[in-house]
């Protein structure tokens, strides 16, 4: 859409870099204008008006200037700050998780409400949510759709039969779910099981009203979340560096998500 010379709109900062000795270029995902940076100048100064309104995961309106180079922002204020993900080490890496998703996946200037509203509605499940994960699982699965790279789990992406209730495969190169006679010979397919393969059909086309009430064993919390985090790196072809923070935090916690229980089966 045509942007006028000074223009408002809601925004999610996604990140912040510095730039010269007070200022910061901020990465925000606007529902109209899609991701874009703006220059926020001296907002590193500690009596900046500026500095509690752009902080990262925080949903702002904002007024911008556009700029020679970059939009500069004159005006900012807080419309929701989510103190309880910055009070929660677990709800924060999570949130990291889904905004660097969020920045990785949207190309500069390309506008999608739909992404918008499934961010901000990503970032007060994560805010309120007993159960993180399943949080994170249906926003990537929403955003792979989102973004085009919706993974076919109803048939077989090699013989296109149907899938019979059984385990299959999931294949990464693929982009989707083969069936036990293509699994084996597809390189980099991964087991899938029969509840795996069902959660992921209900993160794909259910509410998250539906997906929250499903109850996962440990297992395949982790089996899902395996295929998935596999999938988007290989559709990124990057690391989502966030994922090592919740990782981290595993490791050092023994922390399992709310909801899930701890039994293999």
């Amino acid at each position: 859409m045509t942007t006028p010379r000074i223009y408002k709109t809601e925004a999610i900062v996604l990140r912040q870099r510095k730039l010269g000795e007070a200022g910061k270029i901020v990465t925000f995902y606007t529902p109209n204008y899609g991701k874009l940076d703006a220059v926020a100048k001296g907002v590193r100064r500690p009596k900046s008006r500026l500095g509690g309104h752009l902080e990262v995961l925080t949903h702002s309106t904002v007024m911008l200037a556009q700029g020679r180079n970059l939009d500069v922002v004159t005006q900012a204020q807080t419309v929701e700050s989510f103190a309880p993900l910055r009070s929660d080490l677990h709800r924060l890496s999570r949130a990291l998780y889904t905004a660097e998703l969020v920045d990785r996946f949207s190309p500069e200037g390309a506008e999608s409400y739909q992404v918008f509203q499934l961010l901000l509605a990503t970032l007060r499940r994560l805010a309120t949510a007993r159960d993180v994960d399943t949080v994170v699982r249906y926003l990537e699965m929403q955003l792979l759709g989102l973004s085009g790279f919706q993974p076919q789990l109803a048939r077989c992406v090699n013989c296109e039969q149907p899938l019979a209730a059984m385990p299959n495969y999931f294949g990464l190169a693929a982009g989707g779910v083969l069936c036990p006679s293509c699994g084996p010979e597809a390189a980099g397919s991964r087991s899938l099981s029969l509840n795996a393969l069902k959660v992921m059909r209900l993160l794909q086309s259910g509410s998250f009203a539906a997906v929250s009430r499903v109850r996962m064993n440990l297992g395949l919390a982790q089996e899902i979340e395996m295929h998935l985090r596999a999938y988007l790196v290989h559709v990124l072809e990057r690391d989502v560096r966030s994922a090592a923070f919740i990782d981290r935090l595993r490791r050092e916690d023994f922390w399992e998500p709310a909801g899930v229980s701890s039994q293999k089966d």
